[in-house]
């Protein structure tokens, strides 16, 4: 599809209104587009496909996100081609075009109980020194930005990679995989304890408590709840 054609399939998005909210939760879809079908929600856009066209992921940003879509463009413009990432093939005023990008998320595999191997693990830690190698800072990489396909990982949402700092996001995550995966090994997690755990962790000091108080915390929260 060149860029004519992608940018006739997008005019129909504009019936489509993406709005953002603080305290990092999802935005709000109103309105709809035919032919196309909502296959992702994050803080600062929504994903869409369309039937005509499923090859390829249209990233609508929520008004007011103009920077994120910005940066995003940029890095994918620097990240080129990788195994570990997407592809983005154009771009307007309100949205990337990107390569689709099949499989669940980590989030989405933690609630259908899908196995996530330890080679998963392995490629997001490949992708990120890829990132430091051409410049970038690997950053914002949590459960619902990483992908399973075929038992690899692939990383979606590059927009805070030009951002200075360590959110110790991921290491936070790796940890909790080798130490607390193996108990839930298998078994789908329901969607109020992985929703509660991340409202949990946005408000949570990560720069003055450990991670071991977090989880403590967490866990302390859970068996209450039971």
């Amino acid at each position: 599809m060149n860029e004519d054609q992608w940018q006739l399939a997008a005019q129909a998005l504009s019936a489509v209104t993406v709005t953002a909210h603080p305290d990092n939760e999802p935005v709000t879809i109103v309105g709809m587009a035919d032919s196309f079908r909502c296959i992702g929600v994050g803080t600062d856009a929504a994903v869409f496909q369309s039937e005509n066209f499923p090859e390829y992921a249209f990233k609508v940003y929520a008004e007011g996100k103009k920077d994120k879509l910005e940066a995003e463009a940029q890095v994918y413009e620097q990240i080129g081609q990788s195994v570990y990432f997407s592809t983005c093939y154009g771009r307007n005023e309100r949205m990337l075009v990107l390569k689709f990008e099949k499989g669940p998320t980590l989030f989405d595999c933690l609630l259908q109980g899908i196995y996530v191997p330890e080679q998963a693990i392995v490629d997001v830690e490949k992708a990120r020194d890829y990132i430091r190698e051409i410049g970038l800072n690997p950053r914002d990489i949590h459960l619902k930005n990483i992908i399973l396909q075929d038992g690899r990982a692939k990383l979606l949402d590059v927009s805070e990679y030009i951002k200075p700092g360590n959110d110790f996001r991921w290491e936070h995550l790796k940890k909790a995989y080798q130490e607390y995966y193996p108990i839930i090994d298998g078994k789908p997690v329901p969607f109020w304890l992985l929703d509660t755990i991340r409202k949990w962790y946005h408000h949570w000091n990560r720069y003055s408590a450990s991670f071991e108080e977090f989880m403590r915390i967490v866990s302390k929260q859970i068996n209450y709840r039971k």
